[in-house]
């Protein structure tokens, strides 16, 4: 099994797709506030709409970090286990 060194890098990697699906969430609910007025062009709208769809895409894009180190994760196992 080969130890792998993370860099600051490969933490900031990791950190992107949490933060965008938290921003995402964050924007999806309604705060009441004062910019809500000027910020949304129709009282009724979906709450899926801009903000939140951007957020949720970029969060989607940086997906791959995450995705790799759980194949990664899968791969060490499985070697483990077939040497074992």
């Amino acid at each position: 099994m080969q130890n792998q060194v993370v860099s600051p890098a490969d933490w900031l990697a990791l950190a992107a797709a949490p933060t965008f699906a938290f921003m995402a969430l964050l924007t999806a609910v309604p705060g009441g506030g004062p910019l809500d007025m000027l910020c949304s062009a129709t009282p009724g709208a979906s709450p899926f709409s801009g903000m939140v769809l951007m957020y949720l895409l970029m969060s989607a894009f940086h997906l791959g970090p995450w995705l790799r180190l759980i194949a990664n994760r899968r791969r060490q196992r499985r070697n483990c286990a077939y040497w074992a």
